[in-house]
């Protein structure tokens, strides 16, 4: 019997009638706790973090996938906090965390994106859809793009290798629409394939928005999932590693030199990637082997290019 029938049934009723009522009471009671639980879970930008994330070292299994732990993952933020920090230490080698500070914070990657948007690229030359010489085509939409860029014009074209290098080098935004209008179609459309496929890779708290890691309140990763990624970028295509240590590029007379700082002058960086917006400071996921020893770093929300590329090093020298 429903509930608004209640007050009308019959006295021989009503005895069965108020079970029923109690019953349904006590599972809208219970459904209403479970749901309060849930809406308190994630914390909010800004709030104290648990435990859990405070600066410590630990020893986490290996993800198959990409050679991350997957470890418990709390339901992803709709925001990031504005120039959080977070940073977090990997051998690379086994996997293993050595570690760790606000790893699973919602944070804003900026161009450490690119990194996805190289995965992507890579995929489909290894499928045979595109190969290293394939010519994409440059749209208004990827000419006006903000810097950093290459300068493109609509009508131009550029290869794929000259692509997936001025990303890694230059980490180019006109560029980064331009392989993704030549996957996908449209921006939007390879936004939604980029978070698929980061949610394939065990990504769990990361939602992609645009190509490139421009501005936008949607477009969220974390430590640990931007560690995720420069770990399955590295062991899948290791045949593009060369791309992430150069430390300029070329390209139609002109050279762009890498935005990473690293290479070349702390020992053993070879990669990978860098990030900056306002919304989110300084990034940067770095990679190192000194004497066959691999970590990979991860410091996002710098306060400075010099203040990030500074606490990188330290944690290589620590760590290695």
């Amino acid at each position: 019997m429903g509930l608004d029938g209640f007050g009308a049934a019959p006295h021989a009723e009503r005895r069965n009638g108020l079970k029923v009522y109690l019953r349904i009471a006590v599972i809208s009671l219970a459904s209403l706790a479970l749901v309060a639980c849930q809406s308190t879970t994630g914390a909010k930008p800004g709030s104290p973090l648990p435990a859990s994330d405070t600066h410590s070292s630990v020893q986490t299994p290996v993800a198959q996938a990409s050679g991350v732990a997957a470890i418990g993952y709390a339901a992803p933020a709709l925001t990031a906090e504005t120039r959080g920090y977070s940073e977090l230490v990997i051998d690379m080698s086994t996997g293993r965390e050595l570690l760790e500070l606000n790893a699973d914070a919602p944070r804003f990657p900026a161009s450490l994106t690119k990194m996805m948007t190289l995965y992507l690229l890579f995929e489909e030359v290894n499928s045979g859809r595109l190969s290293m010489s394939s010519a994409l085509a440059v749209s208004a939409h990827a000419q006006s793009q903000p810097p950093a860029k290459l300068g493109l014009k609509a009508g131009d074209t550029i290869t794929v290798e000259q692509a997936a290098r001025a990303m890694a080098v230059k980490s180019a935004n006109d560029v980064a629409v331009v392989v993704a209008e030549a996957i996908s179609g449209s921006e939007g459309a390879f936004a939604r394939k980029m978070t698929a496929k980061a949610q394939a890779l065990g990504m769990r708290s990361t939602r992609f928005k645009n190509a490139s890691g421009l501005p936008d309140a949607g477009h969220v990763s974390t430590a640990r999932d931007m560690a995720r990624l420069g770990l399955a970028l590295k062991r899948r295509f290791p045949q593009y590693s060369a791309f992430y240590r150069a430390r300029s590029f070329e390209f139609e007379g002109r050279t762009f030199e890498a935005t990473n700082n690293l290479i070349g002058r702390v020992a053993g960086v070879d990669g990978l990637k860098t990030g900056y917006i306002r919304l989110a400071g300084y990034n940067l996921v770095a990679t190192a082997n000194r004497g066959g020893r691999r970590r990979l770093v991860v410091v996002m929300g710098g306060s400075s290019e010099k203040v990030r590329d500074d606490r990188v090093t330290a944690l290589l020298d620590e760590a290695l």
